[in-house]
């Protein structure tokens, strides 16, 4: 578990919002991303998506808590159109489920 978040913490997290993106780097390159849509106080969460080569090593995991994070940070509301996303936040419903709009 040490060596995987040693791993993680290679990733630089960044949010993109001339792109509403959120996305995950390492030596300056995207490896990551979770695209979203705003709606007022909602970011609609539509597409997530790693690196293929990368896959199963949480980095997809490590974004969506980064991004989630900062949606409750800055007030906002989230609403997930991707499976990805929907399926932390089922996974993580006491930490995220108050940031959910129903």
């Amino acid at each position: 578990m040490k060596q995987q978040q040693q791993t993680l913490e290679a990733y630089e997290p960044d949010h993109d919002e001339a792109h509403s993106s959120y996305e995950l780097k390492k030596d300056g390159r995207v490896v990551a991303f979770a695209r979203y849509r705003r709606e007022g106080d909602t970011l609609f969460f539509t597409h997530t998506e790693v690196d293929k080569a990368l896959e199963g090593q949480g980095l997809g995991s490590r974004l969506a808590g980064y991004a989630l994070d900062d949606v409750r940070r800055r007030g906002l509301k989230a609403v997930a159109q991707c499976s990805f996303i929907a399926g932390y936040l089922a996974r993580h419903e006491k930490e995220y489920g108050a940031l959910v709009k129903r």
